[in-house]
């Protein structure tokens, strides 16, 4: 029989709470939404008025992984959605999670949480800039660090603030508080930005996706400043053999793993991590809401 809960008033199925869904580890559902139980308050800010789009993993990342972003079948009257025209569907609505039980809702659906960079309430309007550092491989996160400083130099330089996430895979996210400007414009200026970085490191950057010019070197990824397209939301877990995390981490951890020393692994954040490190720094993330944090794009 599926178990059923009560949070802020909804009563909600929750369902095979034994499956394990991260084998390394052996994490189960029920682990996993405790994990989304436990980081609700540090979570929701970054899903709230934001168009969600659902990577799936009912069965783990061995099982089938599917990217939608319809609300799934089943979605009950209470959750809320919003209108995101689609060129090819001008109807098309997206969930927004913004509450607690909502967050569960979703939580058991096994998800991984994408959301854009502009607000359901300002379609196409960014509020942050972000840039997406893939290494390819023998690349790490540690040249990836290495990449972000520069970045985080050269931001400030335009008068901007940047903070440092891991991406939850090998990566490291970069994210930027903007005031509130249209995509194409951001979109525009973090290419730029992206260029600049393989002119000023071209041993270390690249700049385009072709696969053939990224082995040893990192990608900095400007196109997740797209309308259309979506980045791994902070704290949400992703889909991988461990139960890894999309986690703000400090700059001097990024210095840190940037160094002749740096250790890839330091800037492997699991679930078990998050709890600690909230109550230990607070949402590293917190200036994102912040209005006099976020800076012109020139």
């Amino acid at each position: 029989m599926t178990p059923l809960t009560e949070v802020e008033g909804r009563r909600l199925a929750l369902s095979n709470l034994d499956k394990v869904l991260h084998p390394l580890t052996g994490t189960t559902k029920g682990e996993l939404l405790h994990y989304y139980a436990t980081v609700g308050p540090a979570i929701l800010p970054h899903l709230r008025d934001r168009p969600v789009s659902f990577l799936r993993y009912p069965d783990g990342p061995d099982g089938q992984l599917f990217f939608t972003k319809n609300p799934p079948p089943g979605t009950p009257s209470w959750v809320r959605t919003t209108p995101v025209p689609r060129s090819e569907d001008p109807r098309a609505r997206q969930v927004v999670v913004e509450d607690l039980a909502s967050l569960m809702w979703a939580a058991n659906l096994v998800v991984e949480f994408h959301t854009p960079q502009w607000r359901a309430s300002s379609p196409a309007v960014a509020d942050r800039l972000v840039f997406d550092l893939d290494p390819g491989p023998p690349a790490t996160v540690v040249e990836c660090c290495r990449v972000a400083l520069h970045l985080r130099e050269r931001l400030a330089a335009d008068g901007l603030d940047a903070f440092a996430k891991t991406s939850g895979s090998k990566g490291l996210h970069l994210l930027v508080p903007v005031v509130p400007t249209p995509s194409p414009l951001v979109s525009a200026y973090a290419r730029k930005l992206a260029v600049e970085a393989e002119a000023a490191l071209p041993r270390l950057v690249v700049h385009r996706m072709a696969r053939a010019l990224r082995p040893g070197k990192v990608f900095v990824d400007h196109s997740q400043n797209a309308a259309a397209k979506t980045t791994a939301t902070p704290y949400t877990l992703r889909a991988r053999p461990r139960p890894m995390v999309s986690a703000p981490v400090t700059w001097e951890e990024v210095e840190e793993c940037a160094g002749t020393a740096g250790d890839p692994e330091s800037l492997v954040l699991l679930m078990d991590d998050i709890a600690p490190r909230l109550e230990r720094y607070g949402d590293l993330l917190a200036p994102l809401f912040a209005p006099e944090r976020a800076g012109d794009v020139p």
